[in-house]
């Protein structure tokens, strides 16, 4: 009997403070595997976005940085999954350390994600409400600044938030091979407020805005299309150019709202107890929001394609590539 409890702990050799090894139900550990996979596929997918805008100048405008942001800080959100896929299916052997830094750049990656989609909705809000200032109000030094700033943000607030745990690793933890992170009650509802209610009703605002000003600017140019002159012909086509970005980045923010919303309550729900929630929670949206980015922008964006066709290419690696009229 002794040997089949020994069996079942995370240290055997600590038959009184050691951890069972959890058990998953069969829908739970079929999600979990699938989460690692959307991990993998995570990361190599939010790799191509980096190296795309990264590497062809011609993608270099203020919009593309905030999208090369939000790749890079998907990517780390990605490979922090892993981490996370681990913890909830098998006992944590990585020790105390490890775990609450798990969990501060998890934190971390959301929260400049979660930034950096108010930035987008400024952005969109800027080009569409406002074009003619567009260009003198958003370059990219600015943006490099906000994006910076962002970050820098995202780092201060989530040390102070998980201060308790990065202080004091595996204060929350009842047995050895456990991994909790938990924060206090009043943390996590100020955490709700700053990271949750307030950047998602300062999105909505945005684009409610940004929704009706470009159904009005829509129709008036299909009104007036055949009154364009050749003159005007340039004007025309950058307001179409500025609207099919809102209407692209619209789509990456309501997925965003979509998969956000939901997951953020199991997650505030997580870190205030002292209980894993699991596999099956709402937080598996969380993690398939970052794999889709990509994809939306495969869908939407031709530049994209043909980066993706370029770098699987090689050409990439040829001279003068980074000049190439991606465009």
């Amino acid at each position: 009997m002794e040997d089949q409890d020994g069996a079942e702990l995370c240290f055997p050799q600590l038959l009184n403070a050691s951890c069972r090894k959890p058990k998953l139900q069969r829908t739970d550990a079929v999600l979990m595997y699938l989460l690692f996979f959307i991990c993998v596929l995570t990361v190599c997918l939010n790799l191509l976005v980096i190296i795309s805008v990264s590497h062809f100048k011609q993608l270099h405008t203020p919009t593309n940085l905030l999208l090369l942001s939000l790749a890079v800080s998907d990517f780390l959100f990605g490979l922090d999954s892993t981490l996370e896929a681990h913890r909830q299916t098998a006992c944590w052997f990585l020790g105390d350390i490890i775990c609450c830094l798990h969990g501060y750049v998890s934190s971390i990656a959301l929260s400049a994600s979660i930034g950096e989609m108010v930035l987008i909705s400024v952005d969109r809000y800027v080009a569409i409400c406002d074009p003619l200032h567009y260009p003198t109000r958003v370059t990219a030094t600015r943006v490099k600044m906000c994006v910076c700033m962002c970050w820098f943000c995202s780092i201060i607030y989530n040390g102070v938030y998980f201060r308790l745990i990065l202080t004091q690793p595996g204060r929350f933890n009842s047995c050895y091979g456990q991994c909790v992170i938990a924060t206090s009650y009043t943390d996590g509802y100020v955490d709700f407020v700053i990271s949750f209610i307030a950047p998602i009703t300062v999105i909505i605002i945005l684009y409610m805005k940004v929704f009706v000003t470009a159904v009005s600017q829509a129709r008036a140019m299909r009104s007036h299309v055949a009154a364009v002159t050749l003159q005007h012909s340039g004007t025309v086509m950058t307001k179409k150019s500025e609207l099919k970005a809102a209407r692209t980045l619209g789509v990456v923010v309501v997925v965003f709202l979509m998969c956000y919303s939901p997951s953020y309550c199991f997650y505030l729900l997580e870190v205030t107890t002292d209980a894993t929630l699991p596999a099956a929670s709402g937080v598996f949206l969380l993690d398939i929001n970052p794999c889709l980015n990509p994809v939306i922008y495969a869908l939407f964006y031709p530049w994209f394609r043909k980066a993706i066709r370029l770098i699987f290419s090689l050409q990439i690696l040829q001279p003068g590539s980074r000049e190439t009229n991606i465009l």
